[in-house]
């Protein structure tokens, strides 16, 4: 198959690996321009442009594929020079415009990690594991002009385990989604197949994966130990669960005179606990070699595993019990 794949994060690094493995002919990727990132602001291209050019693979990086700029003008004539048979999209960042989604002999495929039509949108990885999914998945989808709403050609389901975490299922996704995208591709013939048989999502069971943001990570005490492990394991690696802790000997107590220095935890890893507690909400119930517990809403327990305050590393269950900078006795908020 003649392509263009158009991506940029890692998830779509390993598709574009393994359209290259799997021997397609690709005369073009598209990705977004290079960014800062790190202490330095350094300007770094992303995981898909990194592979491409280890491959040597004309990259592209327009800011806008839209008519009413001239760039995206251009780059739309450059699209069509290319000829492809097929664009395949994962993670691109930039809105494709019908004049673009009809470039291509057999138009636009879409890499989308989730099971259609749940969880359409932005963060679909992280919406699953906060909700409480059982299972997710990978969905080839014929683009059109809406978010996430064109017909599937293709599912893959994947289970989600019980300690799973973003990073973890992201990485299973990514792999599957490489699987899924080169046996929809494997030939003009059976692409052609799966197009044919493409089937409509239904509407009504439609839900939206909202883009992160970093406030929704704080945690809430008032809530089940089971809600918060779920939450935690969702913000992690980004934007990662966060609570407040106070120095003073009274934290909690409500007298703002008294509760000290505030320092900002940041909450990497936890498990739930079988214990049930009485103390309020938020309260540490015990520091031990295990990790720390504290009390959460309905009576229950979690035990906090990873914990990583300002201006140092994650400390893990036994740094945290050798370091004493917490006690029980001491509220989180």
């Amino acid at each position: 198959m003649k392509l263009i794949f158009a991506g940029t994060p890692e998830f779509a690094a390993t598709a574009l690996q393994a359209l290259i493995e799997a021997g397609h002919e690709i005369v073009a990727v598209y990705t977004q321009p290079d960014r800062p990132a790190g202490r330095g602001q350094k300007l770094t291209p992303s995981a898909v442009k990194s592979l491409a050019l280890q491959h040597g693979l004309p990259v592209h990086q327009p800011l806008s594929l839209k008519s009413s700029s001239e760039e995206g003008v251009a780059a739309q004539a450059q699209l069509k020079d290319y000829a492809a048979d097929v664009m395949v999209v994962a993670a691109y960042g930039l809105i494709l415009p019908k004049a673009v989604l009809d470039i291509p002999r057999f138009g636009c495929l879409n890499i989308h990690a989730s099971l259609l039509p749940r969880w359409r949108g932005a963060a679909p990885i992280h919406r699953a594991l906060l909700a409480g999914d059982v299972q997710t998945g990978i969905t080839i989808m014929q683009m059109d002009v809406g978010l996430d709403t064109g017909d599937m050609l293709y599912k893959s389901s994947c289970p989600i385990a019980t300690t799973e975490t973003s990073s973890s299922l992201h990485d299973k996704l990514a792999q599957q989604g490489g699987q899924a995208i080169t046996t929809v591709l494997a030939s003009l013939q059976t692409l052609q197949d799966y197009q044919a048989r493409r089937e409509q999502q239904d509407e009504a069971q439609a839900t939206y994966a909202q883009k992160l943001v970093k406030a929704e990570a704080q945690i809430n005490w008032q809530l089940p130990a089971s809600e918060l492990d779920r939450q935690i394991r969702a913000y992690q690696p980004w934007p990662v669960s966060f609570c407040t802790l106070y120095s003073g000997s009274e934290s909690g107590s409500g007298n703002e005179n008294n509760r000290g220095d505030a320092q900002v935890l940041r909450i990497w890893s936890a498990r739930l606990s079988d214990a049930q507690s009485e103390q309020p909400a938020g309260t540490i119930i015990q520091v031990d070699k295990h990790g720390v517990q504290v009390a959460c809403g309905n009576r229950t327990v979690l035990q906090l595993t990873s914990l990583q305050w300002p201006g140092g590393k994650a400390l893990n269950n036994v740094q945290i019990l050798q370091a004493q900078k917490i006690q029980a006795g001491q509220v989180l908020q």
